[in-house]
């Protein structure tokens, strides 16, 4: 199994999974390894880091994407037949769009956008970074001007604020809490109840601020608003278990980042989403067997010394229980996907934040399964 075999006649491939597990970095690699097969591919990131950006060339990510310079390629030994494009999700930005394009008419828009409420909560009415993402990748699709889209999904720690986003907007929108505010006039400070009201006419003496009347007001605008909303949410919907869409967990082969990656799994399958596989990040590999671990202090005290040589030894020790700590996860993690097959991605000793190390990553990410036996046994040797 490889990546490229994975993502063949696709057009969007969505990364999972918990966060600080190279999911950023898997993307980029992924995007940038598809582009060089002459795809044009535009990859959406949540929060990269700010030396990735850099080494793309970019002072920073922008809310649309942006073509990463050919020329960058060529310095790292990267033949680039297509095109790679990046962009990093501005929550807000997006929800201001898409209230731009749902508004039934200029008034409702601006009065919603210049909403002090709107301006503040925004975010949140937006039922956070997952649903803004795929309100972004909804769009990307739609104008159908990529052969790819790579999403790098909202590090979270439930996969269900990824796949239930569409479903929780049109629940905020539809309940009863909204509906208050859509009554006439007066009410809503009825329902509240009058101490609730003394409040809001003290904050507004004090701060000129009528709270109550940019609820309202704000409130009353999204109500026009409200069919658009569960029409993008049931796109969106459709979107994600689309035959031409892929989910990509990545993990790392620790236990809690596996359980997450297993829990994960089990939502997509039961959603009937399209699973593509997983990627495992930074494998120690056991390189040296349990007894050759005992005789590496031996081998070396001649040549290091005794004090050296058992420091050598105690490291080689450290990393053998590592090794098999992700052999057992790993392993843990196959039986559960029921055997699905996984991608390994060997821990590196550099952290990636430039186009030599997304290279690096890359190899793996698109090598077969022979080739990345052989990569792993050039590194032993």
């Amino acid at each position: 199994m490889n990546v490229a075999d994975v993502l063949e006649g696709k057009r969007i491939c969505i990364c999972g999974g918990s966060g600080g597990v190279g999911k950023t970095t898997s993307s980029a690699a992924i995007a940038m390894g598809m582009a060089m097969r002459g795809l044009k591919v535009a990859v959406v990131t949540i929060d990269p880091a700010r030396r990735l950006a850099n080494s793309l060339g970019l002072e920073e990510l922008g809310n649309e994407p942006a073509l990463i310079e050919p020329a960058l390629f060529a310095g790292e030994d990267v033949e680039m037949e297509g095109e790679l494009w990046a962009m990093m999700l501005d929550p807000k930005r997006t929800f201001d769009d898409l209230i731009e394009r749902l508004a039934p008419n200029p008034k409702s828009r601006d009065e919603v956008l210049d909403n002090r409420i709107y301006q503040e909560l925004s975010s949140a009415v937006a039922g956070s970074q997952e649903f803004t993402a795929m309100a972004k990748l909804y769009e990307l699709d739609r104008e159908g001007d990529f052969d790819l889209i790579v999403l790098d999904t909202p590090p979270s720690r439930n996969a269900l604020d990824f796949l239930d986003a569409p479903d929780r907007l049109t629940q905020f929108l539809e309940g009863r809490a909204l509906q208050v505010f859509l009554r006439p006039a007066g009410f809503a400070t009825r329902i509240m109840g009058r101490g609730t009201g003394v409040v809001f006419s003290v904050l507004k003496r004090v701060t000129g601020i009528d709270l109550l009347e940019d609820l309202s007001v704000f409130f009353r605008a999204l109500s026009g608003m409200i069919d658009g909303f569960r029409e993008r949410a049931a796109q969106v919907s459709a979107l994600l278990a689309d035959p031409a869409t892929v989910f990509l967990l990545v993990t790392s082969p620790e236990r809690e980042p596996v359980d997450e990656a297993i829990f994960f799994w089990r939502k997509l399958k039961a959603a009937r989403m399209p699973f593509g596989g997983v990627v495992v990040n930074r494998v120690h590999h056991d390189y040296v067997g349990e007894s050759d671990v005992e005789a590496v202090e031996g081998s070396l005290t001649d040549e290091l010394g005794e004090d050296l040589a058992r420091k050598v030894a105690q490291n080689f020790r450290d990393y053998h229980v590592l090794a098999m700590r992700d052999r057992a996860n790993i392993e843990r993690l196959a039986r559960q996907l029921d055997q699905h097959q996984m991608i390994l991605v060997p821990y590196l000793d550099d952290d990636v934040h430039d186009i030599g190390g997304l290279r690096r990553i890359h190899r793996y990410l698109f090598a077969t399964d022979a080739e990345r036996e052989e990569m792993l046994a050039e590194v032993v040797a």
